[in-house]
């Protein structure tokens, strides 16, 4: 998974072509650390058809606010740039999360 940061987050997913995942996390979310090993799971068997990132929203507070996170976890799939779907909070269970791959992933 590349990490991506406020001064990469544009380069790496809004001016990405094709699909792009984004793990938006925070340093002190239990949640957000409890998926992380299914979502590097999803990142390897998937990563011929998305490109995975994530983003620590507590280094990039702004740039997740422009984003309009406001809870985490949130789990976003871009498409050339723009933001399509989402998973917040409760809805971010691994399962749901792996659903959503799919989806883009065999378009």
């Amino acid at each position: 998974m590349l990490v991506v940061d406020k001064d990469t987050f544009e380069p790496e997913v809004l001016k990405a072509e094709g699909i792009v995942f984004v793990d938006f996390f925070g340093d002190g979310c239990v949640p957000c650390q409890a998926l992380l090993p299914h979502v590097e799971k999803f990142a390897e068997k998937y990563s011929d058809k998305i490109k995975f990132t994530k983003l620590n929203t507590t280094k990039a507070r702004r740039l997740a606010i422009s984003q309009k996170i406001l809870g985490l976890p949130v789990m976003a799939i871009y498409k050339n740039g723009e933001k399509i779907e989402e998973l917040v909070k409760e809805d971010a269970t691994p399962e749901r999360i792996e659903e959503m791959i799919k989806k883009y992933a065999f378009e």
